[in-house]
């Protein structure tokens, strides 16, 4: 069975199980694969083919997956555009992806050239539906609109994941359909899914994580997906407790909020089994902190969009390590290189990928996507190294490390220092310029509500654990750090800032 027709699969199998939810409806199997095919029928009356790309400009809600799927079925891909971007941004996506069309909502964007209350209700009405039986065929004509189902070749195009930019202009990650399945596959294997599970997507829909790990993956498994909409820690666990979810996938920030919420705060957790974190690494104490006051375990994982999302899992089977981000996902090599392209087993290296969920490149960027992807490796730019149980530690951004007088500086080192301070809640260290060292370690830190520290206080903390080189400079309070669309602590802002107050 083709990704892009499991909307008609899980109507065949349970025409009135629960599919999809939002804040405002709720699909079940056979309304979800209406909702596609009315949608899909809207695209193609607006001219969309097979081979076209679909702009997606829309926040989290249940719409953004139905016209994902609509796409599929037309053989169109799709890219995600962050509906907060400014109007430039958004433009420079859009004609980067060269989407033919951009749906979204018009009293929102002047860029959107179809409103989503367009392409049909969100909950369709069906009648008296259509005979979903064992024999009907995948690739038959539709039942309920004269369009067609085009299963697309697993090596078409399926999303344009446009990264944050961070280094530069965002770039377009073209991932294929084989990349979208062997990923879903993985983490099915890897978090255990099984249609039990219900997943509640916290992470924007624009980024890789919240596709494939909150909603694909669950749905494939037979499961469902509720979208929580714009996360706000003072009410998460109300939804929590209200929709009662298996999982959820969220980035150390969040967990973070969730920590410092006030100790007032008792949520029934009661029907999460597990929850993921992932695009950065999280600090164990915070771990610890968190699976303390809500009594569920959290597994860390590691991966980029380049990969289709994740390559690494603390497994449900155990051990768990803390501060590790795990072992390789199944069908996946996660391997160490040195800066002359040699596997190294002792590290640290540089950490590789490589499998089917290797991207196919970056759109319109075979330099960058060839200094990327050398002999089938995913070059990641994390450094890292294995502990003896074979799981992945990182270091760093090689990007991220920090050179004084010539000696070489790994901020997260300097930040786990930090974070075991029981008053931070969050650090970023960043390099300064200094016009003798070239660079200098300086710290930025988020408290715990109701904690009192000094910057004087952390310094001696560092002292105890940190060589006097790797000491920061200047440790700077603030109320909260600054993050970027997807939810991680903006570095390079950071960077700006220090840099420019010099």
């Amino acid at each position: 069975m083709h990704i892009a027709l499991l909307p008609d699969d899980r109507a065949r199998t349970s025409h009135s199980g629960p599919c999809l939810a939002d804040d405002a409806a709720s699909l079940d199997n056979a309304a979800f694969l209406g909702a596609v095919r009315a949608a899909a029928t809207r695209l193609s009356e607006h001219g969309l083919r097979a081979g076209d790309v679909v702009a997606v400009m829309l926040p989290n809600r249940l719409e953004l997956i139905v016209v994902l799927f609509a796409a599929w079925r037309l053989g169109a891909a799709v890219t995600p555009v962050n509906p907060t971007l400014t109007p430039s941004e958004a433009q420079f996506q859009i004609a980067d992806a060269g989407a033919s069309v951009v749906v979204g909502e018009r009293s929102r964007s002047d860029l959107v050239t179809i409103d989503v209350a367009d392409l049909g209700p969100a909950v369709p009405d069906l009648g008296p539906g259509p005979d979903l039986g064992p024999g009907t065929s995948d690739l038959e004509p539709e039942l309920s609109a004269n369009v067609p189902v085009t299963a697309p070749d697993d090596d078409a195009l399926a999303l344009l994941i446009y990264t944050s930019g961070t280094t530069g202009r965002p770039k377009g990650v073209m991932l294929d359909h084989a990349n979208i399945r062997a990923m879903c596959n993985m983490i099915i294997d890897g978090l255990e899914l099984d249609r039990t599970d219900h997943s509640l997507v916290v992470l924007p829909l624009f980024h890789v994580n919240g596709i494939i790990v909150s909603v694909l993956s669950p749905l494939l498994a037979g499961g469902r997906a509720t979208i929580a909409g714009r996360f706000r820690p003072e009410s998460f666990f109300e939804i929590v407790e209200r929709v009662r979810p298996t999982y959820f996938s969220a980035v150390p920030a969040i967990y973070a909020m969730l920590t410092a919420l006030p100790p007032e705060v008792v949520p029934d957790t009661g029907s999460l089994r597990r929850v993921i974190c992932g695009a950065a690494p999280m600090p164990a104490e915070l771990i610890a902190r968190f699976e303390e006051r809500y009594r569920v375990p959290i597994f860390e994982g590691y991966g980029l969009s380049e990969g289709t999302c994740a390559s690494t899992l603390n497994p449900p089977a155990g051990p768990r390590k803390p501060g590790t981000v795990g072992i390789g996902l199944p069908g996946q090599q996660v391997a160490l290189m040195d800066q002359e392209g040699r596997i190294v087993t002792d590290g640290p290296g540089e950490v590789v990928i490589k499998g089917p969920n290797v991207m196919r490149g970056y759109l319109n960027r075979p330099e960058e996507t060839a200094r990327t992807i050398i002999d089938g490796w995913l070059h990641t730019g994390d450094v890292g190294r294995f502990d003896a149980d074979g799981y992945l530690i990182l270091v760093d951004r090689i990007k991220d490390l920090i050179i004084r007088g010539g000696e070489n500086l790994y901020p997260k080192e300097i930040e786990n220092a930090l974070h075991s301070h029981p008053a931070v809640v969050e650090a970023a260290v960043v390099g300064a310029s200094h016009p003798v060292l070239g660079e200098e370690p300086v710290a930025y830190l988020a408290l715990y509500p109701g904690a009192q520290v000094t910057a004087g206080e952390l310094l001696e903390h560092c002292r105890k654990q940190l060589a006097r080189v790797k000491l920061p400079t200047r440790i700077t309070i603030v109320d909260t750090l600054p993050k970027n669309p997807v939810g991680k602590i903006d570095k390079p802002a950071l960077r700006r800032t220090v840099n420019s107050l010099r």
